[in-house]
């Protein structure tokens, strides 16, 4: 006979994994930690596996992150089904009806620092429909969506999480560039063979961009070892900018200063794209299906 998951069971299981720790999880369901503890034991004996690491800050299994995406697809559902009905979630604190929703997403730097946001002004005029974006490389969103973190995601990967569905937006183009004293320094010569010996600059470490690009033109080398590290879309093209070292920036955001000479070009004729597509759950959700029209037609508009 098919075990059921107590919804109350469940939205425990969330509270615990979103804040942390049982101790937290419990004030914010107003309980104490003993009945959360019991109540993350009743729903493990039903799943029949332990769902939770008991690290801090508590992390699900990935017996755990199935139940999680349940959790969180039940809630959008739920939250969709009274907004619908104009319901409103408590009366007597003054909740108006036709609540808002809210839409955990995952976007990489870039998209964030260019067209992302923009996709997003539709919303405003809305005004019921609000994200809560989380930044990770578009090589890693997915992870996100597979552990129940986001509903939706910007993502490199065009094969769909397991309940999720896919559509390519189009490509991140990127230029090599440099500050003009780094490339007079540095690239006096063929900047093809020479790209392996320069400082690069890279956005974390496992931004493989560089490498990849540099490894595509000489047949193998990967960027420079003698790298600066800047974790930000506009610290990364102001750290270029200032001669740290070469590096690939969106089109969008080196062609103003390639016009004002602060950047140039290392090679002309290339450039790198990075392929992006939509992740989404699989749910018939008016507030997930809002987010990815506004996205689609701001990213058919901003990508090529």
């Amino acid at each position: 006979m098919k075990s059921e998951l107590p919804h109350d069971l469940v939205r425990t299981l969330l509270a615990v994994v979103d804040e942390g720790t049982f101790d937290a999880a419990a004030a914010a369901l107003h309980v104490t930690p003993s009945a959360v503890s019991q109540r993350i034991k009743a729903l493990e004996q039903r799943a029949g596996r332990v769902l939770l690491t008991r690290t801090r800050p508590v992390r699900a299994t990935e017996s755990g992150q199935v139940v999680v995406r349940f959790g969180r697809q039940l809630a959008r559902l739920e939250d969709d089904a009274c907004t619908a009905l104009g319901l409103a979630e408590d009366e007597e604190e003054g909740v108006e009806p036709s609540s808002p929703s809210w839409l955990p997403i995952a976007v990489n730097a870039d998209s964030l620092a260019t067209w992302f946001v923009p996709a997003l002004a539709s919303l405003a005029r809305d005004a019921r429909v609000y994200v809560d974006l989380r930044r990770e490389d578009e090589a890693h969103t997915t992870a996100l969506l597979r552990a129940g973190e986001v509903m939706a995601a910007v993502t490199s990967s065009p094969h769909p999480v397991a309940g999720c569905s896919s559509r390519r937006l189009g490509a991140m183009v990127y230029l090599p560039v440099a500050a003009p004293r780094f490339a007079a320094r540095w690239f006096d010569g063929d900047p093809a063979l020479l790209l392996p010996h320069a400082p690069v600059v890279c956005f974390d470490r496992r931004d493989e961009l560089q490498d990849a690009f540099t490894r595509e033109l000489t047949g193998g080398h990967s960027a420079s070892a003698l790298r600066h590290y800047v974790p930000s879309s506009e610290g990364f093209i102001d750290a270029v900018t200032a001669g740290l070292g070469w590096g690939l920036v969106p089109h969008s955001q080196a062609e103003p200063r390639l016009r004002r000479g602060a950047l140039v070009r290392l090679l002309p004729d290339r450039t790198a794209e990075v392929p992006l597509y939509w992740q989404q759950w699989r749910l018939d959700s008016p507030a997930l299906a809002a987010v990815a029209g506004a996205v689609a037609a701001e990213a058919e508009r901003a990508l090529r």
